[in-house]
């Protein structure tokens, strides 16, 4: 049943997680490793596209092989095969498989079929090849993502948690608001392009953005990553934001907009995560200027923009889980990962240390490691394409990823001070896994010619070239230099117990606080003004009641009377303007 070209790879993924339900011990763990080594090898061997995709200057053409499913009078297509899909598909389940090796220790029952449940999401979303499939599984990646995060079972999880579901079920809610919108305007729900062209296509792109972590919505990573469990955001990491890269590659390429977002995403991330103390908070902080090198490369959309999107999402994936192993590794050892109180560990766990530097030399794109021969695509698309201020942003981005997380969280996680902790090397699964997306890291790099023979679009390019190889250990000698001369001169600044006041502070704080503060001027406000009404009317009654006028007939049956006098007060309003304004 499973080797054959049509199954939809979500599907294993979601048997294996009710497998996972009713069995135990080895058992369980057998299901769990051969899920995403099983469904890797369909893709590969049975699952082909029959023709290559296509990229203009401006647009992606892509001609499929689908799978249609009629559910009612509707055509659900759950499996639309090009080689955009195919290449997310082979990243997610090396991903799956890296993150449920370094889980493997793990006897949770909720963790594990929430990964699997996650991850199947995430392939279904890939392969959907209509916007009513995409939005199905949209919703099962943020129902069966946000128990990762509570299964740390802490009060900030909890509530990191709601404050992530929201956010992820609203981008949902938008992206089935577009959909239809989109489907009133055109006719058609196919996922292909879609382009900025009418209301229906703009809430599709909000939707997108918002799991993308756009500028002002990208809380909800900083916010709910770190909370939640070490091998919690290895899955986090992986699947919710490169799917995002993926929509946006499909809907929205050449869309000039896309560029100008990215490079603020490559860059404001970065004055948040020199000042951070919570090392995963700083990861997740450098996740957002990586997925921004990835968005401008989406704007650009010619095929070495977009090939260098693709390239960059399959190595930021791997180097990425990597440091966040390293720093899940830390945390279960020393039940802490605050910068400050860390240092020397390399000591003590020096296979972690070693594995949490290659990370690091892989996201500041050291030549030999994979995020050199990844990012180099999208700095030489803009420059080609000619935009030079967006280039510079970039070259300042990378310049700052590697001060935050090249440096900075290898640096004072294992080496800094020593803080006295001594502790057990990280658990033999989790080394596993650690080394695997090691190795990983230094083949790509090294090896840069098999991903580039599975990217999407045709293109002719080597990284390896001497100009750009000097240029990117130029950038890196004088990043590593400055923060050796910042350190020595006291000004980096320092690790401090500190809370970062970042954007959410508006909705979670000032907004709220702006709003109690209105309602309680409002209720006052009215209270004086009714108080004040209520006295000038009693003062008028008394007033009337000391007249002469009080002892007429009209004014001894009052409500009657009065009644009966303003409507002749009225009438004979209507008929003085009546008579001067005719």
């Amino acid at each position: 049943m499973m080797w054959i070209s049509n199954l939809p790879p979500f599907i294993p993924f979601f048997i294996a997680a009710i497998l996972v339900l009713v069995t135990r011990g080895q058992v369980r763990n057998i299901i769990l490793l051969a899920t995403p080594v099983l469904g890797g090898l369909h893709l590969w061997l049975d699952v082909q596209p029959f023709v290559p995709m296509q990229a203009s200057d401006t647009l992606v053409k892509a001609t499929a092989l689908s799978y249609p499913l009629t559910v009612f009078t509707y055509q659900l297509e759950f499996m639309r095969v090009d080689k955009l899909s195919l290449l997310f598909g082979y990243l997610f389940h090396i991903a799956s498989f890296i993150a449920i090796v370094y889980a493997l220790h793990v006897r949770d029952t909720t963790q594990q079929v929430a990964g699997l449940l996650y991850a199947g999401s995430a392939l279904g979303a890939v392969f959907a090849g209509d916007l009513i499939s995409l939005f199905i599984f949209w919703e099962c990646l943020a129902l069966s993502s946000v128990f990762l995060i509570w299964a740390n079972r802490t009060d900030r999880a909890i509530q990191s948690g709601m404050r992530y579901l929201i956010f992820q079920v609203a981008s949902g809610v938008l992206l089935l608001a577009g959909a239809l919108v989109y489907y009133n305007e055109h006719a058609s729900l196919a996922f292909d392009y879609i382009g900025l062209n009418g209301i229906g296509s703009w809430l599709i792109f909000l939707a997108f953005g918002i799991k993308c972590a756009f500028p002002f919505l990208h809380n909800w990573l900083t916010d709910a990553y770190p909370e939640a469990t070490a091998s919690g955001t290895v899955f986090l990491s992986a699947f919710s934001t490169k799917l995002a890269v993926y929509a946006l590659a499909r809907g929205y390429p050449g869309t000039e907009l896309l560029i100008y977002i990215g490079a603020v995403m490559a860059c404001f991330p970065i004055f948040y995560a020199v000042v951070e103390n919570d090392l995963r908070r700083v990861l997740a902080y450098s996740m957002i200027n990586q997925l921004g090198f990835m968005v401008v490369g989406v704007g650009i959309g010619t095929a070495l923009a977009l090939n260098g999107t693709v390239a960059h999402a399959f190595a930021h994936i791997i180097y990425k889980s990597l440091l966040f192993m390293s720093m899940g590794a830390v945390m279960s050892r020393v039940a802490n990962i605050r910068g400050s109180d860390l240092g020397g560990l390399y000591k003590s766990m020096p296979w972690t240390a070693t594995f949490c530097i290659i990370g690091a030399a892989s996201i500041s794109a050291f030549p030999l490691f994979s995020g050199f021969i990844a990012k180099s695509l999208i700095m030489v698309a803009v420059l080609k394409e000619g935009h030079e201020v967006v280039w510079l942003m970039l070259l300042f981005a990378a310049a700052g990823v590697f001060h935050h997380a090249g440096i900075k969280v290898p640096y004072f996680a294992f080496f800094h001070h020593d803080s006295g902790i001594r502790v057990k090397e990280a658990p033999i699964n989790m080394l596993i896994a650690m080394g695997v997306a090691a190795f990983l890291c230094i083949f790509i790099g090294t090896q840069p010619q098999y991903l580039y023979a599975l990217l999407p679009w045709k293109f002719d390019y080597w990284p390896y070239d001497l100009t750009h190889v000097l240029t990117q250990l130029q950038l890196l000698f004088f990043s590593a230099l400055a923060f050796v001369w910042l350190n020595k001169k006291g000004l980096y600044p320092p690790e401090l117990r500190s809370v970062n006041i970042d954007v959410e502070w508006t909705y979670r704080k000032l907004l709220p606080a702006t709003a109690r503060a209105s309602y309680k001027l409002l209720d006052q406000l009215n209270r004086v003004v009714v108080a004040t009404l209520r006295q000038s009317w009693e003062g008028a009654q008394s007033a009337f009641q000391a007249s002469r006028l009080s002892q007429y007939h009209l004014a001894s049956s009052w409500p009657t009377g009065s009644m009966v006098l303003w409507i002749g007060v009225i009438l004979g309003g209507y008929l003085l303007a009546d008579i001067y304004f005719k």
